[in-house]
């Protein structure tokens, strides 16, 4: 079992159809074919462990990703947009390696030990470069194979190096894809940064679906509009701060994207009131809100456009407040909600996320496999289940808030103060008190006029208990968010740890 299989199956059945790139200077999957045998007999020839990627999205990705496979190394896509030092460590980390880089990244990186430097034009014009291209078939298929490291995005420390084995990613695949489904007029905008889970994702399963990809090197919500119209981009995946930007960009411009027919989010929090818009914007595209982890090879729940267009069109308020939720459990892979105790939560409960499948991988290279002696992943998110089997997120069990011995979800509180028309985004954490040990504080994005924060209390207080009730409120111009789209909480806590007018917590 190989990644190589997959192109494989593609280049096989859809030869001559355009796999990457703009209509008027794609590569075709035979093309592709050729390239990644190009890269194979490189690395193969320089004697490199790994291929090292540190660069935007483009055709590059593909020819990298699919080389490395059939070369038998891992591919390991780092962050670009990391400051110099950093990006240095995570590049020294993964030597010895083949680096393909932008004309940026080769000066960032030229002083790394190990690595062998080849721009990304120098590769697509010459992938062997000047070696013997791979034979055909000649790839290794070994399941357990390492094919992709990816780092973590260091919110809470230094990043963890993700493994994931071809036999994750492959089930990943043939689980939630049907081979060749795509027609040859479809089209998928790759705006997700290569070093995402998400990139991977959509790299193989629109590939093996036989949907051509449009890459845009740098997320801007206009170009990625006008990308779209030019490219008659029928499929999209975002992160829920890129589908926001998007949503205010079309509002502003007084448009509509009917030509999109499908568009998948997920990846961080994502706010109803956004998604519901979203569906008005995209008149003719299914929607699908995907839960799911790096260590997960992707999607472990989703909620599919029949759940979308059925909760955005439900009268009863109670059915419409699943569009927050993650969905279900996407074929061979099981949920589970653990209480403290390890045992079963119960329906509704709040408690850990675990997760069991062929896809899920729970490995580092530093600290080995985290799946317990059943197969069980712990997602360390918490969330419950509702009595429809929908999963909600709630969040990182290190965002938890402890108010005088009692765990708060900040997920919940934040999803009552979306509910209020002024309220744009909203952040809750906790704040140290002498008290309480800590307390709620909340840093909110309104809509002008700003809403009196004494309105926002009231309305935590009517829709969940007074201990939850924010001790501190704080508008703000934006919250921060890394480029993946996951909120940065720790950033808000330090911020606000020795903050001045702290109010004591709301009586219980």
């Amino acid at each position: 079992m190989n990644l190589m299989m997959l192109l494989e199956m593609a280049a096989s059945a859809m030869a001559d159809r355009a796999a990457v790139g703009p209509l008027d200077h794609s590569i075709t999957f035979e093309r592709l074919m050729n390239d990644a045998a190009g890269v194979a007999g490189r690395l193969r020839a320089a004697g490199a462990q790994r291929l090292v990627l540190c660069d935007e999205p483009g055709a590059v990705l593909p020819v990298a990703a699919f080389g490395a496979a059939w070369a038998g190394v891992p591919y390991v896509p780092i962050n670009y947009r990391l400051a110099d030092d950093d990006l240095r460590r995570l590049a020294e980390r993964a030597a010895p390696a083949l680096a393909v880089v932008d004309a940026s990244g080769a000066e960032r990186l030229a002083s790394v030990d190990g690595l062998q430097i080849v721009e990304r034009d120098a590769l697509l014009d010459d992938p062997a470069g000047g070696a013997q291209p791979a034979e055909a078939g000649d790839w290794p298929m070994d399941p357990d194979a390492v094919a992709v490291l990816l780092y973590t995005s260091g919110t809470s420390g230094p990043p963890k190096a993700a493994m994931l084995r071809h036999r994750h990613l492959v089930s990943y695949v043939f689980a939630t894809v049907e081979f060749a489904s795509a027609g040859p007029d479809e089209a998928h905008i790759m705006a997700v940064p290569p070093y995402h889970i998400a990139s991977v994702a959509a790299l193989l399963s629109q590939l093996y679906s036989g949907r051509r990809l449009v890459p845009l090197a740098r997320f801007d919500p206009d170009a990625w509009i006008d990308l779209v119209r030019a490219q008659n981009v029928t499929h999209a995946m975002l992160v829920p701060t890129m589908l926001a930007r998007i949503v205010d960009a079309l509002d502003r411009r007084g448009e509509c994207l009917e030509s999109v027919r499908f568009v998948a989010y997920g990846g961080g929090k994502s706010h109803r009131t956004v998604v519901e818009r979203a569906l008005e914007l995209f008149p003719a595209a299914g929607f699908s809100h995907a839960y799911g982890l790096t260590e997960t090879s992707s999607t472990v729940c989703v909620m599919g456009p029949d759940d979308h267009r059925r909760w955005a069109a439900a009268e009863d308020p109670a059915d419409r407040v699943r569009l927050s939720s993650a969905g279900r459990p996407v074929p061979g892979v099981e949920v589970t909600v653990r209480a403290d105790d390890g045992t079963e939560a119960a329906t509704g409960a709040v408690g850990e996320i675990w997760v069991r499948g062929e896809q899920v991988a729970g490995e580092y290279s530093e600290g080995g496999s985290r799946l317990d002696g059943d197969g069980w992943f712990c997602t360390r998110d918490s969330g419950h289940l509702d009595e429809a089997g929908y999963l909600w997120v709630h969040g990182r069990n290190d965002d938890i808030i402890i108010r005088g011995g009692e765990n708060m979800s900040p997920g919940e509180i934040e999803d009552v103060l979306l509910t209020h028309p002024a309220v744009v985004d909203a952040a809750a954490f906790g704040v140290p008190s002498r008290e309480w040990g800590e307390e709620v504080a909340v840093c909110a994005v309104t809509r002008s006029p700003a809403p009196d924060p004494e309105d926002l209390r009231e309305l935590v207080r009517r829709r969940l208990r007074s201990s939850r009730v924010p001790a501190h409120i704080e508008f703000v111009d934006e919250l921060p968010y890394n480029d993946t789209g996951k909120l940065l909480r720790r950033q808000l806590r330090e911020r606000f740890a020795c903050g001045p007018g702290l109010a004591s917590g709301p009586p219980d």
